[in-house]
């Protein structure tokens, strides 16, 4: 490469001297981009055209070197280098100063490090070449590519493995089975060591490979599942197209062989024994058989079925899923007096067979099952089974009934005994013969109270009570005309006074307990003391009924209001029996429309003539006395509540009310505070003056003053405030030992006033005299509220100083 590049160089510089002999300008071309100007010139370096004197392709470095010097790469060469020195050659990219290094003077690359294509194929790199006293570029920067060149270093190896594949037995020669792939790490395209080839090292005796695609194929058509289910086959993947010198990998292929369905079911066995007793109930399971398959999965799946006629009715066979067995179970009762041994065909066949393997052979197979019944001893048989007989109610006590029959079915024939379970006999109305098996009557018999009767009857061996059969019975008591007829309620009729001759007032229907197969029929008439009766009359409507009619022509309630009339009932029979039953009839007042009115019974009158509007007037009754009731109560409520606020009122006339609250103590603009304090301030009160009112003392514009000289109590020097303070003392100690009282923080009231009081009274209640001596002009300086006080008492002295003047 580096003889090629100088080569380059050479054409250049004859180029340049053709150039100069033909007196014309140079004119260069370069590679990467035209420039104008010398070498070195940083101005032309940086920008416009520069002369271009080097050009720089691929090297190529061979990897895994093994030698012990560096390993020449190449060179890079300027035009410009006159080989004195003044060029230096740098490098800078990936690896440069590390795995790449060059002689500043020459240009000589070399590889320091064993370089692996299979981590990093080529490598990157930038040269300059600058003068070596300036450091100036003197010629562009140029990229260049080192390429590391391949050598058959890595074999093939199999990456996807382990390789598992899976053909059918029995498939034809060549069916493909799975495919293989290996992979080279060195360059394909390069030479041949990537080029990779594939052979088969062992099982090639049953499967081949292909040697460029790597599919596996079978290489015989006679695999067989049951003789060899599985092959391990080494595969051999080659470089180097498989000539001489190739490196090579292998690995291992499991191929599964899959069943199909070749083989047929076949019983180990042509003859199965079992053995089952009697009196085993239907369903019951005698045994088990299984036809061998020498397939898996669902290719062993098999069903069982019966072959032979007398199998088919006696046993059957169905198949257990879960174990491909056949199970054999009874489908009819056993007998071991009737036949002791049963010979069974039983027959094997798969569920699923392949149409591809039917010339193989036949996919069933058949054995013989013989099933030997085992006698028991069993109790007495009923026969024939019947379960129904009758009598007649009017059978006398001992009349047979019926009779039953029952044999022991075994072949010692033991005689028989017959009983009834009196746990459905209780009241012992029948009895049974214990050697015969006739049924009687035990008791006399009534249709009418029990019409059938259910009873078990027990049939058991003579010398072996525990072998014991039951039957059940049904006794149905035939019915015998044994009671007459009866009206059916004792029927009430009413009639109205102007009634007419023919009118219906009554029909008669009638009942009978008993219940003649060929139904009832009942015939009507008037007895013979009735039938000169010339009010009613009786007419037989031949269904079962009769109806009553009025015979004249009004009725009178003053003469008769009750009338009975007699009714003569006979049934069909035999015998016929009869009853007289007795209709009453009542002699009703009646409306123009025949509704009745009245009558002498009450409860009729009232079920008869209550009409919806008689109901309506009532219920309209009752409505307005429940509202004059409830305006009664109205008005009583609101009279009281009158009075209550009369009293109310009277009592708030005499209770003067005064809104005025204040703002507490905080309010100091209302009230002059400091005169409701100045009140109990009694050093001031003792050194004050001593004179009897404000008027006499001080000046009635201050307000203080006034205050000082509010009661008169407040004048005396002698005051003692030691009785309050004994008493609030005394007070608190009985608190302190009471521990029923509330805590000691708890708001307290103590009402009392105190012993006397120096304050007198005010009123005139007290005063024994007209007249009084006290003078009551001090009450002008109380304030605006006492100044009319203070001149109603002025104006009274007044009077009784003329008075006495």
């Amino acid at each position: 490469m580096a003889k090629g590049l100088q080569g380059f160089s050479w054409t250049m510089l004859l180029l340049f001297c053709a150039i100069q002999e033909l007196g014309a300008w140079a004119v260069h071309t370069a590679v990467e981009g035209p420039g104008l100007g010398q070498p070195g010139d940083p101005a032309l370096l940086a920008g416009g055209r520069v002369k271009r004197g080097w050009v720089w392709n691929q090297f190529f470095v061979v990897e895994e070197y093994t030698g012990t010097e560096p390993l020449y790469v190449g060179k890079i060469h300027s035009d410009s280098d006159e080989g004195d020195g003044s060029i230096k050659y740098t490098i800078s990219g990936e690896g440069a100063g590390t795995i790449f290094l060059i002689d500043e003077i020459t240009g000589d690359i070399h590889a320091t490090e064993r370089l692996d294509r299979e981590q990093k194929t080529f490598y990157t790199l930038r040269a300059q070449a600058r003068d070596r006293q300036t450091d100036q570029l003197l010629e562009p920067e140029s990229e260049f590519i080192i390429k590391v060149q391949d050598i058959n270093d890595s074999e093939p190896r199999f990456l996807e493995g382990p390789y598992i594949g899976s053909v059918a037995e029995l498939s034809p020669i060549g069916t493909s089975v799975m495919q293989v792939m290996a992979s080279d790490a060195d360059d394909p395209t390069y030479g041949s060591s990537a080029r990779v080839v594939y052979s088969v090292l062992e099982g090639e005796q049953h499967f081949t490979v292909d040697s460029k695609t790597g599919v596996i194929r079978t290489a015989v058509a006679d695999l067989d599942r049951e003789t060899q289910d599985r092959y391990e086959v080494v595969i051999r993947a080659t470089d180097m197209a498989g000539q001489l010198g190739g490196l090579s990998g292998s690995t291992t292929v499991t191929i599964v062989v899959t069943d199909v369905n070749d083989n047929p079911p076949r019983f180990p066995q042509k003859m199965y024994q079992f053995s089952i007793v009697e009196t085993a109930p239907v369903g019951t399971a005698i045994g088990r058989v299984k036809a061998e398959d020498s397939d898996v999965g669902e290719n062993t799946d098999m069903t069982y079925q019966v072959k032979d006629e007398e199998g088919v009715e006696m046993f059957k066979v169905t198949t257990d899923s879960n174990t491909q067995e056949a199970v054999i179970t009874v489908q009819k009762p056993l007998d071991y007096e009737s036949k002791k041994v049963h010979t069974v065909v039983v027959e094997a066949l798969n569920k699923f067979v392949d149409p591809r393997f039917v010339d193989l052979g036949t996919f069933r197979d058949q054995t013989i099952v013989r099933v030997s019944v085992l006698d028991v001893d069993e109790p007495p048989e009923f026969r024939p089974p019947s379960n129904l007989m009758e009598v007649q109610e009017d059978a006398h006590i001992g009349s047979v009934v019926g009779m039953v029959t029952a044999l022991d079915p075994d072949t010692a024939n033991h005689p028989v005994r017959y009983a009834i379970d009196r746990s459905t006999d209780t009241e012992r109305i029948f009895d049974i013969d214990a050697n015969t098996g006739a049924i009687v009557t035990g008791k006399v018999l009534d249709r009418e109270t029990a019409g059938w009767h259910n009873i078990t009857v027990l049939a058991m061996e003579a010398d072996n009570h525990s072998q014991v059969s039951r039957a059940s019975l049904r006794i149905r008591i035939l019915d015998v005309n044994d009671n007459p007829p009866e009206l059916a309620t004792p029927y009430e009729a009413a009639v109205c006074e102007d009634a007419k001759p023919g009118q219906l007032i009554q029909t008669i229907s009638v009942v009978d307990r008993d219940e003649p197969q060929s139904g009832h029929h009942f015939y009507f008439t008037l007895p013979p003391e009735a039938t000169n009766n010339h009010h009613f009359s009786l007419l037989d409507i031949k269904d079962n009924t009769a109806a009553v009619h009025t015979q004249r022509m009004g009725f009178n309630r003053q003469e008769q209001d009750v009338y009975l009339l007699p009714i003569l009932v006979v049934d069909s029979g035999p015998p016929a029996l009869s009853s007289t039953g007795t209709l009453t009839i009542r002699v009703c007042g009646c409306d123009s429309n025949g509704a009745i009115q009245s009558c002498n019974s009450t409860a009729y009158v009232v079920s008869a003539t209550l009409s919806p509007g008689a109901l309506i007037a009532l219920l309209v009754c009752v409505l307005i006395l429940v509202v004059l009731v409830l305006l009664i109560l109205t008005l009583k409520r609101h009279h009281k509540s009158q009075l209550t606020s009369e009293d109310d009122e009277d009592m708030r006339d005499n209770v003067i009310k005064y809104n005025d609250e204040g703002g507490g103590e905080q309010d100091t603009e209302a009230y002059d505070m400091s005169a409701l304090r100045s009140l109990y301030d009694f050093s001031e009160i003792k050194g004050g003056d001593g004179g009897g009112g404000p008027g006499e003392g001080g000046p009635s514009g201050n307000p203080a003053s006034a205050l000082h000289a509010l009661p008169q109590w407040v004048q005396s020097p002698d005051l003692d405030f030691s009785v309050f303070r004994d008493y609030i003392c005394k007070k608190v100690e009985q608190a302190d030992e009471d521990f029923s009282v509330p805590p000691y923080d708890s708001f307290q009231t103590y009402a009392f006033e105190g012993s006397d009081s120096p304050v007198p009274s005010l009123s005139s209640i007290n005063t024994w005299s007209s007249g009084s001596e006290q003078d009551f002009s001090y009450l002008g300086g109380w304030g605006p509220r006492f100044r009319q006080l203070a001149a109603l008492y002025a104006g009274r002295r007044g009077e009784e100083d003329s008075e006495e003047s």
